[in-house]
């Protein structure tokens, strides 16, 4: 399905598109169509191959913010033991709402499973989608410019307090990233702004919610990888995986500290222009 150096690039473009808001899925659709590589998008293993490079961001990822899950899985526990979330609870109430926020991707993603395959084997819809993701980030950004945050460090006492439909409602906006050409990050960035938290409040709840939801995937669709045909790649997958996730902590740990002070403007040009690019290029070729 894919060779070596394909699943090499391939794991190196995951693990910093998925991170940036500037979509993994879709470049991982559109990249093999413009550099002329012949791969079967439609096979099966190729979105258990695409799953496993998430999987080794979304463990980068709790690796990167372990501190921050060992609070908040250690506050889910108690709320457990005592059967209520207290009012006082920080962590407690952080870790329910990312599970509430990653039942609307998770729901979704099962209900239209067959339907977002085909989806995965189109770098037009992909390269369109970039494009629109383009114009979402651009209304992010004037969302953000609008706001005016004083709040310049992340408070996780203030994301605790937003409520249980917020949280559907970021959960909803990261469901279109489903779509290859969305990204996960860009969209839960703007619908955390649009439900009033700040950038930097915004960014952070992005990145933890994209570990549960990565994760769930994975649990879904690597074992695909253990039939007969899947065995075959199974050097290819590691090989992706491990770029994807060396890719992915370099990207992080710029992100965190590109985000204090910057802003999404570049990545919405970028996404505009490399999204209507490609689907001039690929339909006029």
């Amino acid at each position: 399905m894919v060779t070596y150096v394909q699943a090499i690039i391939l794991g190196l473009l995951q693990g910093v598109s998925e991170l940036f808001p500037i979509s993994s899925l879709g470049h991982s659709v559109i990249f093999p169509s413009l550099v002329g590589w012949h791969i079967n998008q439609k096979d099966p293993l190729f979105l258990p191959f695409l799953v496993a490079t998430h999987l080794a961001t979304s463990i980068v990822l709790f690796g990167f913010f372990f501190n921050d899950w060992k609070k908040i899985l250690t506050g889910m526990g108690r709320s457990l033991r005592d059967r209520e979330i207290k009012s006082d609870d920080i962590y407690a109430k952080l870790g329910w709402l990312l599970v509430v926020g990653t039942i609307p991707a998770g729901i979704l993603g099962l209900l239209f499973e067959e339907k977002l395959r085909t989806l995965f084997a189109s770098p037009l819809i992909a390269a369109g989608a970039l494009a629109l993701n383009g114009t979402m980030l651009f209304l992010a950004e004037i969302i953000r410019k609008k706001r005016k945050d004083v709040h310049h460090v992340y408070d996780d006492a203030r994301v605790a307090k937003i409520s249980w439909k917020q949280t559907l409602a970021i959960g909803a906006s990261q469901a279109i990233a489903l779509i290859p050409g969305f990204s996960r990050t860009g969209s839960t960035l703007t619908g955390g702004l649009a439900i009033g938290l700040s950038h930097k409040d915004a960014v952070r709840f992005s990145f933890l919610l994209a570990t549960p939801i990565i994760a769930a995937a994975a649990i879904l669709k690597i074992p695909d990888l253990a039939t007969a045909d899947g065995v075959n790649i199974i050097g290819q997958v590691l090989a992706g995986a491990v770029c994807s996730g060396i890719a992915a902590y370099f990207s992080v740990k710029f992100l965190t500290k590109y985000f204090e002070t910057n802003t999404l403007m570049p990545f919405a040009v970028y996404c505009f222009l490399a999204g209507s690019g490609s689907l001039l290029f690929l339909l006029f070729r």
